[in-house]
């Protein structure tokens, strides 16, 4: 539930709507196939070293045994940041939703109000956390239920739907494609965001039970219920909604932004509904921004118990909870305040694109870590049998996944290269999330002198 709630957000009832204006209807549904195929390979592999070794380091654990300290060390705080930036990407969509209710309120009212009930919920206990995304994400997986159906109804005429519903929308303006190479690339970048979170469950590892059995199985469960609700409401909102609809979060920012569910809905007149379906956004981002709380606080606590980060990070309240490194989090999540300044608008598309480079290192750290891994624990004679899960598909599966996500990363934005003036600004904008990851790599690197670790020298001991 936890990586259900974490998944299952900003990125499916928002910025969808950014990747089905970008990229147009087949350009947007084989994008959001192949990252889906991607993250079932990631998750595969970060299954195996999970089961094999549930910490709630997780992969910056993993990165640092099998393939470099100071790359893991890089990783850790990568992914802390990662999610940082994620609440504040959820607590800015937050002010887009609530504008739908409330235009003339300030918007950075609704921010300080979200994160207060974000931070309550992690302070209190480890349980009352738990009970929270629960529920909340139980309300996403109904509502996700309730659209797809209603969808398909709609699509097979019979409930009301839009103009352009039922297969003209893959045809609209006679192409089924739209937009260029680099906004394709970027669309694959905001899908990628939709499915972060999955993850989640090699960070909870290390407070779970038995998770040798249960890592595994959750991770399947996971991946197959959130492939099928993403790429079956993606098909239903191109479906119905033309790409070309005023609202849709694209460049175009000078209109109130809607969500696609709520035009859905709108679409087959029934507009209560529609206005409830923005009460469950408001759910749905606050249980995203509670798993991503909850994951932020977990890792920044593993690298200071490691040593890698403060030592006043790792210690623990009464009630088993990081409040030291609640409290680091909390301050870097209050970026979202950065929309009182600006348009919020802009700011979320661009809390967005960090959020989703910073997540795009995570996973290339997770192939290398279980391609390392797997290569070391065959170099010392370990019986493959003996793992408690093992990934299907090694070594195509983390190769791919690696590739996938280097081509990616290294390609947003790859036309500022091509231009006779070189847009530096831009381009600090678009990869300073890489640049961040290399500087804490090898400063650590140099100051502690360390080295890519052997197949020989790796251990092997749960």
């Amino acid at each position: 539930m936890i990586a259900i709630g974490g998944s299952i957000g900003t990125g499916l009832f928002i910025a969808s709507g950014t990747i089905v204006s970008e990229a147009g209807p087949i350009g947007s549904f084989l994008s959001y196939v192949l990252i889906s195929i991607m993250v079932y390979f990631l998750m595969t592999s970060l299954g195996e070293l999970a089961a094999f070794m549930p910490v709630s380091g997780s992969f910056s654990t993993y990165g640092s045994k099998y393939i470099e300290e100071g790359f893991g060390v890089a990783l850790g705080w990568n992914y802390w940041y990662n999610w940082a930036i994620t609440i504040a990407v959820d607590l800015v969509a937050s002010q887009l939703v609530m504008n739908y209710w409330f235009p003339t309120t300030p918007s950075w009212i609704w921010s300080v109000l979200f994160l207060s009930l974000i931070f309550f919920l992690n302070y209190i206990s480890i349980k009352g956390f738990y009970k929270a995304e629960y529920w909340c994400s139980t309300i996403k997986v109904i509502t996700v239920i309730t659209f797809i159906s209603i969808g398909i109804l709609m699509i097979f005429g019979f409930l009301k739907s839009g103009e352009y519903s039922g297969l003209k929308n893959w045809t609209l303006n006679k192409t089924p494609f739209f937009g260029s190479v680099s906004l394709i690339m970027h669309a694959a970048t905001i899908i990628s965001f939709s499915f972060q979170g999955t993850e989640l469950i090699g960070v909870a590892a290390g407070e779970s039970k038995t998770p040798e059995k249960n890592i595994p199985h959750a991770l399947q469960q996971v991946f197959w219920r959130i492939l099928l609700f993403y790429n079956l409401a993606i098909f239903i909102i191109i479906s119905i909604v033309p790409y070309t609809q005023v609202g849709l979060l694209g460049h175009d920012i000078k209109h109130e932004i809607i969500s696609p569910f709520t035009l859905v809905f709108q679409y087959a007149g029934l507009s209560s509904i529609a206005a409830l379906m923005n009460g469950v956004i408001i759910a749905s981002i606050l249980s995203a921004g509670n798993s991503g709380m909850y994951a932020s606080t977990r890792m920044l606590f593993a690298l200071a118990s490691e040593g890698k980060a403060p030592y006043i990070f790792s210690k623990l309240s009464s009630g088993g909870v990081p409040r030291n490194a609640l409290y680091a989090t909390t301050i870097v999540s209050a970026l979202c305040f950065l929309s009182s300044m600006f348009t919020n608008k802009s700011v979320y598309l661009w809390l967005l694109h960090t959020s989703a480079m910073t997540g795009f290192i995570a996973w290339i750290g997770i192939a290398i870590s279980h391609y390392r891994f797997r290569r070391g624990y065959i170099f010392q004679g370990n019986d493959l049998n003996k793992l408690p899960y093992r990934a299907k598909y090694f070594p195509f599966g983390p190769i791919f996944s690696f590739g996938l996500c280097l081509i990616i990363t290294l390609g947003q934005n790859y036309h500022i290269f091509l231009e006779k003036k070189i847009d530096w600004y831009n381009i600090i904008l678009t990869y300073i999330s890489i640049l961040l990851f290399l500087i804490i790599w090898f400063s650590y690197k140099l100051i502690h002198k360390t080295h890519i670790v052997k197949y020989s020298e790796m251990t092997f001991i749960k």
